[in-house]
């Protein structure tokens, strides 16, 4: 296999799917779109690969791994852990995610398509769906994405790498569903496992760590894309997002944590790195995704 190929399937099984002019625009848009076609349609004559068609929009076709597809591409060094935990290989269940899911893929374009503009480093595989964090209880968070992204020039090794979740809201779900999500991450973010057996620390002894801390130096930063509804619809959802916020202010994870919103149209039109994210604590505000109050490593 190739390695324009492996690539291909590496992010169909990440992204889950994808249009064809998406995947050009992630895998290869130096090149004319046929070589796109070509080889999309090679990797799904080897059964890797398959698609539907939509029947609105000049019935576009999309794009998704077969069970054969994400088990070979799930054997990869650079794609070990990195499956999605709900991954989608089959035509029925591609037509019932087909919007949400095209929807996370077109926000992983912007923050692609914004870093080669800048010359940093945010490669197509470093957009990963659905990481499962358990929070205890048989709970789960689930981010729709967690992106990873490098600042300063692509080629130098001193830029800071920046990590975040991705909950991507197409309005099909009420502000308050929506604001929910945030006292999850807060939970995330103080969650200790509890391993059976284990005695709890006594006094002197060192605390168990959160669980997050196994996988990340810090807690990702935490960004609402809004999509389906206008600005009175936005709106809505900014404010029921900060009515949470307000309802966390006594913990820690609003002052160790960037919490942003932002329309997905803003981030199409002027790019992620301009500052049309709103803080949560403070939605008066208009800053950059990168923000921060503390350093990432």
């Amino acid at each position: 296999m190739s390695s324009g190929d492996r690539m291909a399937l590496g992010v169909l099984t990440q992204y889950r799917m994808a249009t064809t002019e998406q995947m050009h625009r992630v895998i290869a848009p130096e090149v004319r779109i046929e070589q796109t076609r070509r080889r999309l349609a090679r990797l799904r004559a080897e059964g890797l690969i398959d698609r539907i068609t939509l029947p609105q929009a000049g019935r576009t076709r999309v794009w998704f791994p077969t069970a054969y597809g994400v088990q070979l591409a799930s054997e990869w060094p650079e794609m070990r852990g990195h499956r999605p935990s709900r991954t989608v290989s089959d035509p029925t269940a591609v037509r019932l995610k087909v919007g949400h899911t095209l929807t996370v893929t077109e926000t992983a374009l912007a923050f692609l398509e914004d870093a080669r503009r800048r010359g940093e480093m945010c490669r197509p595989l470093d957009w990963l769906t659905e990481v499962h964090h358990p929070i205890g209880s048989g709970e789960a968070v689930i981010p729709d994405a967690l992106l990873y992204y490098k600042r300063g020039p692509a080629d130098d090794d001193n830029g800071a790498m920046l990590r975040a979740f991705v909950e991507v809201d197409r309005a099909t779900m009420g502000p308050e569903r929506l604001a929910a999500k945030l006292p999850a991450y807060e939970r995330l973010h103080r969650y200790v496992p509890v391993v059976p057996g284990r005695r709890r620390p006594s006094i002197g002894q060192k605390p168990e760590l959160e669980d997050w801390r196994r996988h990340y130096p810090l807690f990702p930063r935490l960004l609402f894309v809004l999509d389906g509804t206008g600005p009175a619809g936005v709106e809505n959802r900014v404010t029921a997002l900060c009515a949470a916020a307000r309802q966390l202010a006594p913990s820690r994870f609003l002052h160790d944590v960037p919490v942003l919103a932002a329309p997905l149209a803003d981030l199409l039109h002027h790019g992620p790195s301009a500052p049309v994210w709103r803080p949560v604590h403070d939605p008066d505000q208009r800053v950059p995704w990168t923000v921060s109050g503390h350093r990432q490593t």
